[in-house]
């Protein structure tokens, strides 16, 4: 390994020389206190930034084993030590003058959320920790700037460094309180099954959002009160004994007038399947991790799904049981991600009536009447709900502010009155009765489709006529173009020429997510797996191996690089039933 001596030696080589030099300084350089390695260096200060990663020793970063000796544990910490080396990077990034990037120091921004991301990672077993980042190295128009790039490896890096990955530089009782709360929000989720439980909203939490573009806590909003009738209390390891709302298994309803936070409430629930670090306000909020958000999305692609259970006899006699369409409307859509959410794993269902299609939610009393059963295809969730729950163990947890036919078959109902929720379902039983019979119809022939579903992607990866090989031919054999990827934010991919998207798959909530099921699409392309896998074996060995080799494993890069962020099993599974292919 070279030392930091021999690249400070290689810089001043290289200064005033034609850009394509700086390729020279890749590789790995012995700082005093850590490894400095130059991964892939940019080819013009106007390209993408170079690529670089420091690796601190477990011995010099110091950090005690009981604070990453859990995966949990170790995903916090490592959160932990990815925000403290953005805020210190922050300071430095375009100090180092120059053109086009010249001087941009970057490293993934993280959420309110604690996610596992390639931008930082501590081993383990032997503790080293590693943090990747971007530089763009300087230059003047295309000519090497030495001298402005060593500010950045040899007085802004280090200091950043220091001050950032060293256990005994760091505020250890912080330290200390991440480790805490990791435990204490995988303690909660470890007892909702336990408990019977879907969801806990610990009282005092903080649901309401700064803004619509600001995930922070909105200041003087209405602090969460549970109903004393569905109260529960636990003994945290470290918090000790908390009280909050725990919604149980079964169908929830929540209620109320425009306004009084009852989407607030389904949108806690939504991201509670993720940890919150310390002062978000929703931090003992908790969801069951494999809960998915289910709404209508008119015009996206369904591949050989069974949707028969809610949509049949079509009067064009097309197969549901093995349906596809490029383009689906939303009762459809919706019918479709019910089925791929069960097939995901998922349990519980949240649902917004708000972004939900009329006709697939329910059929009034007079429409019935009107419209007779042999002529409408069209199953409403409605009368599939109780089955659900009953038959497959799935919950669902909805909001309604316009019907009160789901009064009818719910376990729970909550209303939410000013940001407060009250517990209305014995009253509202009461008033069923008053108000006359069920109005709902329990659908018969409930029958789970059978797993195994395949995608049956034309071509993916398989040779001549697909969007990923190059015309030509270098030695007697057709030469193959890398597939490119590309990330639009968090909301669309593209593979290749096919664009995915990822608007309506709201429980993804950072932009690295959306670039790790890039790759991942990718990788099922290269690999060939649709043709040989169903979309659930896809899924578990895309999973599996990212969990025993790690996010840079599925990557087209030959280093790891920062950028890629773990999305949930379940934004796997809906990435790829959104891909054409």
């Amino acid at each position: 390994m070279k030392t930091s001596e021999d690249l400070r030696q290689l810089l001043d080589r290289i200064d005033h020389r034609g850009y394509p030099a700086y390729k020279d300084t890749k590789g790995m350089y012995q700082f005093a206190r850590y490894v400095l390695s130059i991964e892939h260096v940019q080819g013009d200060p106007f390209a993408a930034p170079s690529k670089l990663s420091v690796c601190v020793a477990g011995r010099m970063a110091g950090f005690p084993r009981e604070l990453f000796d859990k995966k949990h544990k170790r995903i916090a910490l490592q959160d932990e030590l990815a925000r403290n080396f953005w805020n210190q990077i922050q300071q430095y990034s375009f100090q180092a003058k120059g053109s086009g990037k010249s001087g941009i120091i970057s490293v993934s921004r993280c959420s309110q959320e604690i996610l596992e991301r390639t931008a930082c990672e501590l081993n383990p077993l032997s503790g080293d920790v590693t943090v990747r980042f971007e530089v763009g190295f300087p230059a003047n128009g295309r000519t090497i700037n030495a001298r402005e790039l060593k500010k950045i490896l040899y007085d802004f890096l280090p200091s950043c460094v220091e001050r950032s990955l060293y256990y005994a530089r760091l505020d250890g009782r912080k330290v200390q309180k991440v480790m805490e709360l990791s435990e204490d929000q995988a303690y909660i989720r470890s007892q909702l099954e336990t408990m019977g439980l879907v969801a806990f909203v610990a009282n005092g939490a903080i649901l309401p959002r700064e803004s619509g573009v600001s995930q922070r806590p909105m200041k003087g909003a209405v602090p969460f009160c549970s109903p004393k009738s569905m109260e529960v209390a636990m003994e945290l390891p470290y918090r000790g004994k908390i009280s909050g709302m725990g919604i149980p298994r079964g169908v929830t309803l929540i209620v109320g007038g425009g306004y009084h936070g009852k989407s607030t409430l389904l949108k806690a629930l939504e991201t509670g399947v993720y940890p919150h670090i310390a002062g978000d306000g929703r931090e003992y909020v908790v969801t069951d991790a494999a809960a998915m958000k289910i709404r209508a999305e008119d015009g996206r692609s369904i591949r050989h799904t069974d949707i028969s259970m809610f949509i049949n006899d079509l009067p064009n006699k097309k197969n549901t049981k093995n349906f596809s369409t490029p383009d689906a409307s939303g009762s459809t859509s919706q019918a479709a991600a019910v089925i791929e959410s069960w097939e995901s794993g998922s349990r519980v269902f949240l649902i917004d009536e708000d972004t939900s299609a009329t006709n697939f939610m329910l059929r009034d009393e007079l429409m019935q009447q009107i419209i007779s059963r042999d002529k409408e295809p069209i199953t409403p969730f409605i009368e599939r709900a109780r089955d659900l729950y009953e038959k497959a163990g799935i919950s669902t947890i909805m909001v309604a502010g316009s019907s009160g036919a789901y009064f009818y078959i719910a376990d729970t109902i909550i209303q939410m009155d000013c940001y407060r929720p009250v517990d209305i379902t014995a009253a509202t039983k009461e008033a069923c009765k008053r108000f006359g019979e069920d109005p709902t119809t329990h659908a018969p022939n409930f029958v789970l489709p059978e797993r195994g579903r395949r995608l049956h992607v034309e071509k993916a990866g398989s040779g001549a006529g697909n969007s990923f090989n190059r015309g030509g031919y270098r030695g007697g054999h057709e030469r193959e173009e890398r597939i490119k990827t590309k990330v639009h934010g968090k909301d669309s991919l593209q593979v290749g020429k096919e664009q995915v998207d990822l608007r309506f798959v709201e429980q993804l909530i950072h932009n690295e997510q959306t670039a790790a099921l890039a790759q991942m699409v990718r990788y099922c392309i290269s690999n060939q797996l649709f043709a040989r896998y169903s979309v659930e074996q896809i899924a578990d060995l895309l999973w599996n191996q990212i969990q025993q080799k790690g996010l840079p494993s599925i990557s087209d890069s030959s280093y790891a690089a920062m950028g890629l962020c773990l999305p949930r099993r379940q934004e796997i599974f809906a990435c790829l039933n959104r891909y054409r292919g």
